[in-house]
């Protein structure tokens, strides 16, 4: 009687060890599965975000340009608003998704970009007024900031 004891006790050791066992394993394997889902979802919404920046951007500096030779800038004008409003959707995304040191980053990059929206908006200005507004050194701190937060060290980088 007491070796079917026994033999009873370590047959629900057994059964407990492995399902707990199993039980950690599969709850690693969720938690793995979930960081990926937003690191993808977070890159995705880093790239977009610079991506309208870049818009915005060059849309500015071909405005300026096209006042530069008298010609008509409304063109440029419009991709540069439209940029700018898909720029203000992607930023609620992105500080929804962000790190705290990427969303301070992100809010140092609009406020260049606001900048940037400002003097190409009046109709006097060429490129000579937008070319000192400093927004590739707020966009070069974003993306040292994003890398941070997907945790992409710097010797992992394509160059």
């Amino acid at each position: 009687m007491a070796t079917q004891i026994f033999t009873l006790v370590g047959v629900l050791i057994g059964a407990l060890t492995s399902y707990f066992a199993t039980a950690v394993a599969e709850r690693a394997k969720f938690r793995r599965e979930m960081a990926t889902r937003w690191d993808e979802r977070k890159l995705d919404t880093y790239i977009e975000y610079v991506t309208c920046i870049k818009e915005i951007q060059r849309a500015a500096m071909d405005a300026g340009r096209a006042r530069e030779k008298g010609a008509d800038a409304s063109g440029a004008l419009v991709t540069m608003e439209e940029s700018e409003n898909r720029r203000s959707i992607l930023f609620e995304t992105f500080i929804l998704l962000s790190n705290e040191k990427a969303a301070t980053a992100a809010h140092a990059v609009n406020q260049r970009t606001w900048e940037l929206l400002r003097v190409a908006r009046v109709p006097s200005s060429g490129i000579t007024e937008l070319r000192p507004i400093p927004l590739v050194e707020a966009l070069n701190g974003l993306h040292e900031a994003a890398r941070a937060d997907l945790t992409i060290s710097s010797s992992t980088r394509i160059r």
